[in-house]
Formats: structure tokens, sequence, C-alpha cells
């Protein structure tokens, strides 16, 4: 049920708090054998379910997502309850301090459910790379539910919790959301505190937020954004506006490249098949050309890599976070304790980054990264001028099979369609769009300016309501 749905049950005394907890904490244990979603369970949610109840029955002026059963990524902050990323790393680690997001939904009365599976520190698509296994995507299950925020999306898609925050750096959330045939919005960057938000790359990292459809998405951004003096990066701007889903008049934007570099046929019929959608609600079609993100991906994991390599170095031992015990010198605990900690994802981009940030290769790799993120963001900027919203693949292909191995190199070379929006820090969403022959979800990304977060969602709602997402 939507949480629209739920909240008015709630209010009307048709269901409890405790009742929506236990029939979706049922479902997810029910569930987690098959999918893996979770890592850690929250043993306080029944006594904050409790709590929503007593200010239901009380009267109180409560928010809209009170008593709403929410999922964390096990990448964000949670105070008193353990917070892995999926590392060996930080496998005990338990913070003692609330990521700002998850304070603003614990204020607004939701309930934690638990912390949710993911790609090691958030690097890989598949949501294989960590600790705790592979997480299996609920339409088929000899599929990955994508990553890195795969167990947030499956854990919406399968009912084992109503929302979820996941991370999208450059893709994390828009992908899993494509995959498993739920919504997901990446915000401005900005506009999220990162606040508690364990840091991979921290000029691309944001907390996004999933829902079974747009308007749940919605509800849910809402609650978590807005200005944060603990965030440097935050900035000072009301996002909220009522969601209309009104398509007349909005220019769409079609990038000549990106419509290229799709080879998938099912990928590029689902997309002409929704935009065709749109513009029979009066929307207009604007050929537009994006010419630099040809270089997206090559200049992308040279700034995460060089800025995973910088955040991560924290993490050698001694301070805090796993440390090897046999050992012979300070030299060898600081080795031994990294190679350890971290698997094979993780260390591949820390080597790539501290290489590109050495001198002699400052120079001739990060500086020149720097130089097309600029140019990525000028080409976004003209595009803008003559539409107000741009229409794009999430991903080449509907699925990456969990079995089948993939060479890195193309792993990377996929996140063509997401990573272009996440260099410039623009707002993006995907959401169902249709399926493939073999039943896996496809999703339509719609990206816009920058801050206007709510317009991305509104022209997200737009084609929601024009019937195409409702492939289920």
């Amino acid at each position: 049920m939507s949480v629209s749905v739920l909240a008015d049950m709630l209010r009307t005394k048709k269901c409890s708090a405790r009742e929506l907890l236990n029939d979706v904490m049922e479902r997810a244990k029910a569930v987690q054998t098959e999918l893996n979603c979770y890592v850690t369970f929250n043993d306080k949610a029944v006594q904050a379910a409790e709590e929503a109840d007593r200010r239901i029955a009380a009267g109180e002026d409560i928010s809209l997502l009170t008593g709403i059963p929410v999922a964390i990524k096990d990448n964000i902050s949670t105070r008193g309850l353990r917070t892995t990323c999926a590392s060996r790393m930080l496998e005990n680690y338990i913070p003692p301090y609330s990521a700002t997001a998850v304070e603003r939904l614990e204020a607004a009365g939701a309930v934690i459910t638990g912390k949710m599976n993911m790609d090691e520190f958030a690097m890989g698509s598949a949501s294989d790379t960590g600790i705790f296994g592979a997480v299996r995507n609920p339409v088929d299950k000899s599929f990955s539910s994508g990553g890195s925020s795969g167990g947030s999306a499956a854990s919406v898609a399968a009912g084992a919790a109503v929302l979820a925050l996941g991370s999208d750096t450059g893709g994390s959330v828009r992908q899993p959301a494509s995959f498993c045939g739920v919504v997901g919005f990446c915000p401005s960057y900005g506009s999220v505190s990162r606040y508690g938000l364990i840091a991979f790359a921290s000029s691309l990292d944001r907390i996004g937020s999933f829902g079974k459809n747009v308007r749940d998405t919605f509800y849910l951004h809402n609650t978590i954004n807005g200005y944060d003096i603990k965030d440097v990066t935050s900035f000072r701007k009301n996002f909220s506006h009522e969601l209309t889903g009104e398509l007349k008049g909005l220019r769409i934007g079609v990038c000549a490249e990106m419509m290229k570099a799709c080879t998938d046929a099912e990928i590029s019929d689902a997309l002409e098949a929704a935009l065709k959608e749109m513009e029979k609600q009066g929307a207009e079609l604007v050929d537009i050309s994006l010419p630099s993100i040809k270089d997206s991906v090559k200049a992308y994991y040279i700034i995460s890599s060089a800025e995973a390599s910088s955040n991560l170095a924290r993490y050698d031992g001694v301070r805090y976070g796993f440390r090897e015990q046999n050992i012979v010198s300070i030299a060898d605990m600081y080795k031994r304790s990294r190679t350890e900690g971290f698997g094979d994802e993780v260390k591949r981009r820390i080597m790539l980054g501290t290489f590109v940030l050495s001198e002699g290769y400052c120079e001739a790799y990060y500086k020149r990264a720097i130089s097309c993120r600029r140019r990525i963001t000028y080409d976004f900027e003209r595009a803008f001028e003559v539409c107000d919203i741009i229409a794009a693949p999430v991903y080449p292909r509907a699925g990456i099979e969990l079995d089948n191995r993939i060479p890195a190199t193309d792993m990377y070379a996929a996140d063509i369609f997401t990573v272009p929006a996440s260099m410039a820090g623009l707002p993006a969403v995907s959401v169902p769009c249709g399926r493939s022959s073999s039943g896996l979800p496809i999703g339509l990304q719609l990206i816009g300016r920058r801050f206007a977060d709510n317009d991305v969602l509104d022209a997200a709602y737009g084609y929601e309501l024009t019937g195409g997402a409702a492939w289920q």
C-alpha cells in the first residue's frame, strides 16, 4: 500500500503502527533468506512504533510518515545501530550519532526497520562486493538487485520496507530502482545533508530515496531535505511544493549521444514508448546534445577513486575499524589491517585513486578529469536553455545476472547514463517504464536543473499518471 493509504489507516485506527511494523517485519524476515536485503534488524523498532501509536492516539500534530516503516542503507549512520558499509573494516562499528537524514525521519515519527545490504563502501553495481553476500532481485532471484543500494531497492520492491534511504554517487539509487521496478530519486548535490553518510567520494555522494511510486518517494525526500549547519555543502533553499503531474508544455530533452549509446533494443523501445506517452499528454520533445558525456565515465572513475583514496585513508587499524592482531611491526599492522579489512573492489579503487593523485600523474589524470567535469556541467547548462527535463535510459540492459561475472571495466562503462548527472550535481529519478522480454523491469531516467528537485519528481509523477509506470 502507498504511504498516503497507510497514513490514513493509521489515523482512522484501521491499523496501528505496531501492527504495520509487525506485518512488514514478518515479510522482511520471510524473504531475507532468499533476497539477503538486511544486514541488521533494528531491535528498537517496536518501541518507535508504540511511540507513533501514542502520538496518534493523543491527537498530536503528526507527519505523514509517522508510523511508516523505513529502511536505511548501511552506510548511513544510525545511533546505537550497527553500521558496517558491508565491509569487514566496519563489521562491528556502532555509531555514537545519527545522520541528519535519519534524525529528520525519526523526528517525523518514521519507524526505522534496520540497515540494508549494499556493495562494500558503496563501490559496485550489483550489491555483491560486500562481506554479507549478494542481494538478489525480487523479480528474478537469479539476477542482482543492482548496486550499490541494492538492499534498499529490493526491500521496497519485496514489501520488506515501505520506504528506504540509499546513497547515490554515480547511479547507486537510480540503477537498483530500475532493476527492481521501484522509484529511486537522487537529489541535487546540497539539497540533502550528507552529515552521517560515510564518505566514498565527497563531491559526488548524495542520500537518495526509494518508494513504490513517485508520490511516496516525494514524501520521503521532502522529509529529509533542507539546510543543515553540520554539512558545509548544504544549500539554503526551500524545495517543497505539491506534485501536480502536469506535462502540458513541458519541454523534454532527448540526448542524441545517449540514444546512440543505448544499443539494447528493449531499453530504447521502452524509452521511446515512455516519451510518446508523455508527448500525448502535451509534453514537447526537443533534440539536445551533450558532447562531453563520452568522457564522463572515465572522468568519474578518476575523481571518485581519488576521493575514495583520501577518504578511506582513515581506516588504518589504529583509531577504529578492523585491526589485524598477528603483526610484527607498526608498518605490518597498517598493511595487513587494510589488506584484510578491505575487499578487492575497494582496494582496486584506492590504488587507482592513489595513483592518479601521485606526483607526475595528477596533472595528466586528476586535473584533466576535473576539467572534463566542468565541461559536462556546461553542456547541461546549455541543454537546459532549450528544455526543462532531460530523458535518458538508466542502464544499458535490464539486469545483471549474479552468476555471470562481468569484467570490472565493462561494469564501469555501463554507468554511462547515470554518471553525467552525478558529475554535474543534478537531480535525477528512475521511474519504471516497462519490462524486458524476460520480465525484468526497465527504468526511465529524468534529469533536471540543479535544485529543481521537485520539478523532476513532478515530471516523473506526470509520466506515472499516464499509466506507463504500472509495469507490474
